[in-house]
């Protein structure tokens, strides 16, 4: 569950980012750039969940 919580969170932060952007005046450059900095986030949590899952089972290759 620890997975789905982490993944709806940052999911959740993606889209008030690009609902927020949509609404100001910043430029598409900034949008584009927090857009980025999210999707990284998402992909780092995914990576952790993953090491979590394979250190649970007690995986010897922990890496994802």
């Amino acid at each position: 569950m620890n997975i789905y919580k982490k993944l709806s969170t940052l999911l959740i932060a993606l889209f008030a980012v690009v609902g927020l952007s949509a609404c100001g005046d910043d430029k598409a450059e900034d949008a584009g750039e927090k857009i980025d900095e999210v999707a990284t986030d998402v992909g780092n949590a995914i990576e952790d969940a993953c090491e979590d899952v394979k250190e649970g089972m007690k995986a010897e290759d922990k890496d994802c």
